[in-house]
């Protein structure tokens, strides 16, 4: 009797990268009360003078009133009206392995001002995985870079995300940009911090 090959699981790492991202939606989320939509003003990205290849946010028009180059405190993306308490820093695989070795010092006091932020986000464009593993373009060490990620995020309170592409990223941030305006205008205005009947 032939014996039966068994069928074998891709391993999850293989479903993640043969995924196929949704479209965005038309805006992130809604605040109600009551059951009726609340008119929420839009809030104004900021992106920082000195960001080289900036996020393009132009497909997300429905929401934001628009987009501004100014000289950020801190961080490569804000809230026009909410510098002092957002702050979106961006970095790209190369750049992030340079600034926790080469630039380690000046780095690390840039993490540590994020840190007295009360939103803050350090967004990697590039997959976790891809942050652990042997570097093409540098001979540093993957564990450091890790180590010193979840250092900041442990020890600071900066958390960091990974996406795996640019454009995931520019989502990413966009969708955070425009939920920290909203519970801020929620909570300023009297409405409280959530969106629908204490939903979330």
């Amino acid at each position: 009797m032939k014996r039966r090959t068994p069928t074998l699981i891709k391993s999850p790492i293989a479903w993640q990268m043969a995924a196929t991202p949704v479209e965005h939606p038309a805006i992130p989320v809604l605040a109600e009360r009551g059951g009726t939509q609340l008119r929420t003003p839009r809030p104004t990205v900021l992106v920082d003078t000195r960001e080289q290849h900036p996020f393009d946010f132009a497909r997300f028009e429905g929401w934001f009133a628009g987009m501004e180059r100014r000289a950020l405190g801190s961080g490569d993306y804000s809230i026009s009206g909410l510098e002092d308490i957002c702050v979106v820093e961006r970095k790209e695989l190369a750049d992030l392995v340079q600034s926790f070795t080469v630039e380690r010092p000046t780095f690390m006091k840039r993490l540590k001002r994020m840190s007295t932020y009360p939103h803050k986000l350090l967004v990697i464009t590039a997959a976790l995985s891809e942050v652990k593993s042997r570097y093409p373009f540098s001979p540093s060490n993957p564990n450091r870079v890790m180590q010193a990620l979840i250092a900041a995020f442990a020890g600071w309170g900066v958390p960091f995300l990974c996406t795996e592409t640019h454009e995931m990223g520019e989502e990413i941030v966009a969708s955070y940009l425009y939920q920290v305006h909203l519970y801020y205008w929620l909570e300023t205005n009297g409405y409280g911090r959530y969106l629908a009947d204490e939903d979330l």
